[in-house]
């Protein structure tokens, strides 16, 4: 967490309670994830309940209230996918990582997320990782494709 940055996001946003979704996205932007501790001083420097913090933030999936891994491995379980092999990927997945979706290892390596359609049919069952498509993936290769993302 880079707290330089994140002092000034909090400063630029002070006393003006309306922004709180815009700071809330920036400071996850920059940390990629929103802990309690910056969720207060956020509260505190818009003048906001930190009630009011939280709802926002637990309300907006976009969000992340835990850490995420330095590597986001996304799995898509769309219905064309899913006819195309998804679930089998999905285990291989869950197997090499040990992570169910929504889960970040204790090493911080991944997070697994299950995607509901990401938008390119033509090419599934499809794995994302860190926005980086990997097309017509079968749980063979996966293995092969996780190495790349030490």
């Amino acid at each position: 967490m880079c707290e330089q940055t994140i002092a000034s996001i909090i400063e630029k946003y002070r006393g003006k309670p309306g922004a709180l979704i815009h700071a809330l996205t920036e400071i996850q932007h920059e940390n990629h994830w929103l802990p309690r501790e910056v969720m207060e001083r956020v509260a505190e420097a818009l003048e906001v309940s930190f009630s009011q913090v939280m709802q926002i933030a637990s309300f907006y999936k976009t969000f992340r209230l835990t850490p995420k891994g330095r590597h986001e491995v996304h799995v898509c379980t769309g219905m064309t996918c899913h006819l195309r092999g998804a679930p089998k990927l999905m285990k291989k997945v869950q197997e090499l990582t040990g992570l169910k979706p929504g889960e970040t290892g204790a090493n911080g390596r991944f997070t697994v997320e299950r995607g509901s359609c990401l938008g390119s049919c033509s090419i599934g069952p499809e794995l994302i990782i860190d926005g980086k498509h990997h097309p017509r993936m079968t749980p063979d290769k996966v293995e092969e494709v996780l190495r790349r993302y030490e």
